[in-house]
């Protein structure tokens, strides 16, 4: 219990921070108001995932049905297909996505000439500020089985064209592949970051001690990586069952719809398609309160093993 005493301390404490440091109240009202239009208020309508929501009711005029949606999602036919496809799709793009932006910085963090150096990381990051749709048209673009420059490699080397956007054992390699070429190299920035503020005298004394590159990478580099690295890599967890739905929307084709059909994809179709919206927005939830309760173990865990963590 708060005694009266300390609580007027407390009272006083933030009243003197207030008149003090008004300036920076000032700078994060923007964003408090943000936050607070955007990501609050808006959670008054997730009642609708337990009513029958009707337009011309409203929210509060809607029937109540409880937990009628979500059992109708679990038993939907497409249901694990739907929730394998989500995990999987996410599961593979963490375990091949995550470690390339580590290898990237610390490759960059060894090139030693300032404006070739420059030169890549401008390379690496042009890659971000593609739109998904522009990707997407180029993957279209690129793998055609009449014109695309890989199948002429293939039809170079004795093969047969494949049609790669209309297999379905080729969607999730596309995906994730065209991720990590597009995201991996912005995602360095973090990491080189955390690189650029090693103190130099730790390189030079690891250099007196006769240790080269690869053990100063592994003694000095990776260590310092380490707490940033696993940080991401709870926020990333927590990101699971969410995917680039407008990606997976525009790479969708009826031939790879096995693999496409993603809780995303599912969500648009049924919600704006045939405006089940009491329906998207049960999965919706479904998928957050996973997202949430990923990110808690992770945490957790994270906080056992290595004492890294979010909070």
């Amino acid at each position: 219990m708060v005694s009266k005493t300390q609580h007027g301390a407390i009272k006083n404490s933030l009243n003197r921070a207030r008149q003090n440091d008004w300036q920076l109240w000032v700078l994060l009202f923007p964003a408090l108001l943000y936050f607070l239009v955007f990501c609050y208020l808006p959670m008054y309508g997730i009642q609708i995932a337990f009513r029958d929501y009707k337009a011309v009711s409203g929210i509060t005029g809607s029937k109540w049905v409880g937990l009628k949606n979500f059992t109708d999602f679990f038993k939907a036919y497409y249901f694990t297909r739907l929730l394998g496809n989500t995990l999987l799709l996410n599961i593979f793009g963490l375990l091949w996505s995550f470690p390339i932006p580590i290898i990237l910085a610390i490759s960059l963090n060894q090139i030693t000439k300032p404006r070739f150096k420059k030169f890549v990381q401008t390379a690496i990051y042009t890659p971000h500020f593609i739109s998904t749709v522009v990707m997407a048209g180029m993957l279209y673009l690129f793998l055609s089985p009449t014109n695309g420059i890989f199948n002429k490699f293939i039809e170079m080397a004795g093969g047969t064209p494949i049609y790669f956007m209309a297999e379905p054992s080729w969607f999730r390699t596309l995906f994730i592949g065209s991720d990590i070429w597009q995201h991996a190299g912005w995602n360095t920035i973090l990491y080189i970051a955390t690189l650029t503020g090693i103190d130099p005298e730790l390189y030079e004394a690891a250099t007196v001690d006769g240790a080269n590159k690869r053990q100063q990478i592994l003694h000095i580099d990776i260590p310092h990586l380490m707490p940033i690295a696993v940080m991401m890599l709870i926020l990333s967890c927590g990101s699971i069952m969410v995917s680039n739905t407008d990606k997976a929307l525009l790479m969708k084709t009826a031939s790879n719809s096995m693999r496409s059909d993603i809780l995303g994809v599912y969500v648009y179709e049924m919600g704006l398609g045939r405006a089940q919206f009491s329906y998207t927005a049960a999965i919706g939830l479904f998928t957050n309160v996973i997202n949430f309760l990923t990110i808690m173990v992770v945490n957790f865990t994270s906080k056992k093993l290595n004492e890294t963590s979010l909070f």
